[in-house]
């Protein structure tokens, strides 16, 4: 298969020293063993795969759910656990200007709304997922983009019909936000997440429905067929009536010639540090929270007193490279929570996240692929809107029309970036850009 990164992005060493492989083990799964036929076939089994696959097979949908490794192995198995506001990077002004005012405020509404359909299947599951914070908490790097939260803070209300919070540097510190911030935002919208524990919760619920959940089996081609798709694994023959592409940024280019080039995958990277000792003190609140840079960072302490700091990474995968990010990692650590230089990092990951020219997700049918779909491009804050767009997907698949809210720009299909494979060099002027402005 051809990818976008060095073929060791897409291999173990990124996750080798994850932390949240720590917390819960993977259920016993087998890869494929020769033909079978199914009405459905899901293709990636992260939290789009994992909610599309579950919402089928709740309804008696024979559906069967392919990864090449295991369930969680891509970005759901990677990222911060921020369950959250976002999915897109879509201004309202472009909003307003492609689809109009009323389906702005239903993408922001939209948003909204993944929040509380994950919360609600954490309920209905009865999952422990170690969920705390009280929405997320917006911190300012500068005293100038500190002024521009009571903009921010309007425009919150306006989107998301809440009241955020607005603190001065001193009642951060006073809220246990210790840190070299210039003020802070808090949108009541949103709760932090052990995201193995939700994923494997959601695919537990699916093997219940009785999903069929097949690891270590790569689909390497889609072929039309009479009565839909064969679907080529080394290990045998998936024949389906319909598919579902759910592999955003681990997506291949050659697996299927429509999704080439539409999306342009980036690295972020996370650390999780030992337990800090209570003497440091420093940052004790149990908010999640993130800064207002370009690059920005993430983090928030751990139900057991450890705390994860995530940040984007480089734009390749090598040892060098990923030396460099560590050290990059350690020096704004540091810079950010000064209280904590003899803090040690005990997990180190990386992973790709996906985005979109549309700068939103695209859900929908594969033009040209009569009963094949996909959805991908959550822009580094999938947890929420990744399973929430499942639900949408599972409808779609079902020639049902989506039961819950299915914003124009969700169905706008993505143009491709331009220098096909080599693209991810569009985004290094960018970083150097906002780098040196941020300086």
């Amino acid at each position: 298969m051809k990818y976008v990164y060095e073929s060791a992005a897409y291999g173990i060493d990124p996750v080798a020293d994850s932390y949240w492989p720590t917390t819960k083990p993977l259920p016993e799964l087998h890869p494929l063993d020769g033909n079978i036929q199914v009405d459905v076939t899901v293709i990636g089994a992260g939290f789009t795969g994992l909610s599309t696959a579950y919402h089928l097979a709740k309804v008696g949908v024979n559906v069967a759910l392919v990864d090449a490794h295991y369930p969680t192995f891509g970005a759901t198995g990677r990222n911060g656990g921020f369950c959250c506001l976002g999915g897109g990077k879509i201004t309202n002004k472009q909003l307003d200007k492609l689809f109009g005012v009323e389906e702005r405020r239903l993408y922001r509404q939209t948003e909204v709304a993944a929040v509380n359909s994950a919360q609600s299947m954490i309920a209905n599951l009865g999952l422990d997922v170690d969920a705390h914070s009280r929405g997320e908490t917006v911190l300012a790097h500068t005293a100038q983009r500190a002024a521009s939260f009571v903009t921010d803070q309007m425009s919150v209300h306006e989107d998301y019909g809440v009241s955020a919070t607005l603190h001065s540097k001193d009642e951060l510190l006073a809220l246990g936000m210790d840190g070299s911030f210039h003020g802070g935002l808090t949108i009541p919208i949103g709760f932090g997440l052990n995201p193995r524990k939700y994923a494997l919760g959601i695919l537990s619920a699916a093997m219940d429905a009785a999903a069929k959940v097949f690891c270590n089996t790569q689909v390497t081609a889609i072929t039309p067929a009479r009565d839909g798709y064969e679907l080529m694994t080394d290990l045998g023959v998936i024949h389906t009536k319909r598919f579902v592409l759910a592999t955003n940024a681990y997506s291949s280019e050659d697996l299927l010639p429509w999704m080439a080039g539409r999306f342009m995958p980036v690295q972020s990277s996370v650390v999780v540090t030992e337990q800090i000792p209570e003497a440091l003190r420093g940052w004790t609140s149990d908010q999640m929270a993130y800064d207002t840079r370009f690059l920005l960072h993430y983090f928030r302490k751990l139900p057991n007193g450890r705390f994860l700091f995530g940040m984007r990474g480089g734009l390749k995968f090598t040892p060098r490279s990923e030396k460099n990010i560590r050290k990059l990692m350690r020096a704004d650590f540091d810079t950010m929570f000064p209280k904590w230089r003899s803090v040690k990092f005990q997990n180190y990951w990386s992973g790709l996240v996906a985005l979109n020219r549309t700068m939103a997700p695209y859900v929908g049918e594969i033009p040209g692929y009569d009963g094949g779909f996909a959805a991908f491009g959550y822009h580094g804050n999938g947890v929420a809107m990744a399973s929430f767009v499942g639900g949408i997907v599972a409808d779609l698949v079902q020639d049902k029309d989506p039961s819950h809210p299915y914003p124009a720009v969700f169905r706008t299909v993505p143009k491709r970036f331009p220098l096909g494979r080599q693209r991810r060099w569009l985004m290094a002027p960018i970083y150097r850009l906002m780098t040196a402005y941020e300086a």
